[in-house]
């Protein structure tokens, strides 16, 4: 382990603290906080709705439970039974006991009646008036559902239920209850149906903390009333709440238990998991938030360290490394006190003191330089010495006067361009010559060869004009077009191209030559390639490896070679060196 982090960057440390350390701790602190958060927060909206139906169901109980108050005063009140029991002889009786007594106590005894739309006493005794909340207990109404339920209750208990109108339609919620206190000595059937407002009903169906739909179930399980704008509670046919999807919702039914006129009806309510949820990304997006905060904010600062500390150890590195390329320069920058200021300033010592001793000994290496350089200069005339013809100018200048006489200009002039091209081979005390006069060198030798060659040699030569004044190393650029006459065009049976191009930059001179020749294969290209890594001297080895081995004494590592070739393909010479301005 130790090795493993002995071989690991700085930087990569620092990252591995950070991830490890920070970043990865907050992650999982965070996502176990979210955890507990998200579960808290949907546990009390579940709790909170929960309550709210809770409360739908105790405040539906209450108003029920004031009709069923009301219902009990006139189930027990004697003298209204007796004014419903009586067979008055004529109208004006029962209207005076009416006033006497019923008048008052059916307007002014309402304690509910916020909560009540109607309410009406129906007796069978048709001397009685239809009309002031009295009506005639008629077949017609022993036919209605509701009169059978409250006639079918055991004991007079009140009877709520939903009461239709002749459509088939809802009507209204209705407590109906028989006024049999009095049985014993009252023979007349008295029926008391007291109508809630639907309003009231809707208003406290219509919690805001219940976001979704409330049901009213009847003890069948179908549902008498909804806020759910989907399903047609008024009509006649009558919807399961069993029925109803129950994909991604909550479910909270609330029933009533031990209370006689309510046994077996509920109060439900169904949330979308979708609203639960809601208030959980709430939260969750202020973990989050709060969480990047938490995380950016120490992210900076450690960013801001290290990268103090990154970037002065990699400039004390570099500088270092720069000491193997013999630069001693030091640090520059302010001196700074900590561990690595301290590093630098002793660094920057170092290096003032081997600069010192570099300086010392410099001057006593300087003649040993001086002594190479001859040595090397020596060696560049020896190179250049085996460049000289091997005839001569005697013996030429005689066998051009005798192709002259002989009438033969062809070979007079070939004899004359042989010459001139010897004539300035043999001129060694200049070791740079002009382009111009290195083309003139490279013309004479192409005369030569179309002359060998005849129509089987074709040459293009384009030189920039910038470029002729420019100065190389005499004769540099001539073995690679005899390379290309010699051992690429000479092989083929059909005529052959040569194309020279020779162009100038502000800081560099390139030669170009290329021909169509019949190619060199990996093997020779590698060889040549291998003329400039080579430092032993050259013996007598002439031709394109004299001309690659002097610029290279010459220039050193600032030339550039390239040799494209292919079997049958031809071949594509560059030669790059310094410009030299005459």
């Amino acid at each position: 382990m130790n090795r493993l982090l002995h071989n690991t960057r700085l930087r990569n440390k620092m990252l591995l603290v950070y991830f490890l350390c920070i970043f990865t701790p907050m992650i999982v602190t965070n996502a176990i906080f979210y955890n507990l958060i998200s579960n808290n927060v949907r546990e009390g909206r579940v709790r909170d709705i929960d309550l709210a139906v809770e409360q739908i169901k105790n405040e539906f109980r209450s108003q029920v439970d004031d009709a069923v108050g009301l219902s009990s005063f006139f189930y027990a009140d004697l003298k209204t039974n007796e004014i419903l029991e009586r067979n008055f002889a004529n109208t004006e009786d029962y209207v005076e006991a009416y006033d006497d007594y019923l008048r008052r106590v059916l307007n002014s005894y309402h304690p509910v009646s916020l909560y009540l739309q109607n309410m009406m006493i129906y007796v069978n005794n048709p001397t009685l008036l239809n009309s002031g909340n009295i009506g005639y207990l008629s077949d017609e109404i022993r036919s209605e559902d509701w009169y059978r339920m409250a006639a079918g209750r055991y004991r007079s208990q009140p009877v709520f239920a939903r009461t239709e109108a002749d459509d088939g339609h809802f009507a209204s919620f209705s407590l109906i209850r028989r006024l049999d206190y009095f049985a014993n000595r009252m023979s007349k059937e008295k029926l008391l149906k007291i109508d809630f407002k639907t309003i009231d009903l809707v208003s406290l169906f219509s919690n805001l903390n219940v976001q979704g739909d409330m049901y009213l179930i009847n003890p069948d399980g179908g549902i008498e009333y909804t806020t759910n704008g989907e399903i047609d509670w008024q009509g006649g046919n009558e919807t399961s709440f069993a029925s109803l999807g129950s994909d991604k919702t909550i479910r909270f039914v609330k029933e009533y238990r031990g209370v006689s006129y309510l046994e077996g009806w509920k109060i439900a309510g169904i949330v979308s998991e979708g609203e639960i949820v809601k208030e959980v990304r709430e939260s969750r997006d202020f973990i989050l938030w709060s969480g990047c905060v938490m995380m950016i904010i120490p992210t900076i600062i450690i960013l801001i360290i290290t990268r103090s500390i990154n970037l002065r150890i990699i400039q004390i590195l570099k500088q270092m490394k720069k000491v193997k390329s013999q630069s001693f320069e030091p640090i520059q920058g302010e001196a700074y006190k900590d561990e690595i200021g301290q590093l630098t300033l002793e660094f920057n010592r170092m290096i003032l003191q081997i600069k010192s001793l570099i300086h010392d000994v410099y001057l006593a290496e300087i003649q040993k330089k001086s002594l190479e350089l001859e040595r090397r200069k020596a060696q560049l005339n020896a190179l250049q010495s085996q460049m000289n013809p091997h005839f001569l100018f005697n013996a030429l200048e005689t066998i051009r006067m005798r192709s002259l006489l002989k009438k033969e200009r062809d070979t007079a002039k070939i004899i004359h361009s042989m010459a001139k091209f010897f004539r300035g081979s043999l001129t060694w005390n200049k070791d740079r010559v002009s382009v111009k006069e290195e083309l003139e060198f490279i013309l004479c030798f192409l005369d030569i060869q179309k002359y060998r060659f005849e129509d089987k040699l074709d040459c293009r030569i384009a030189v920039a004009p910038e470029a002729y004044e420019c100065l190389v190393p005499k004769m540099a650029f001539l073995p690679f077009v005899e390379n290309a006459c010699i051992h690429g065009i000479e092989p083929l049976k059909h005529g052959g191209m040569i194309e020279i191009r020779i162009d100038a930059t502000e800081d560099e001179l390139t030669f170009t030559v290329r021909d169509n020749g019949i190619g060199m294969d990996d093997a020779t290209v590698n060889k040549l390639y291998r003329y400039l890594e080579a430092e032993e001297t050259m013996g007598e080895r002439i031709g394109v490896q004299n001309a690659i081995y002097r610029t290279k004494i010459i220039y050193g590592e600032k030339i550039r070679f390239s040799l494209n070739s292919r079997p049958g393909e031809g071949t594509c010479v560059m030669l790059a060196i310094p410009n030299e301005k005459s």
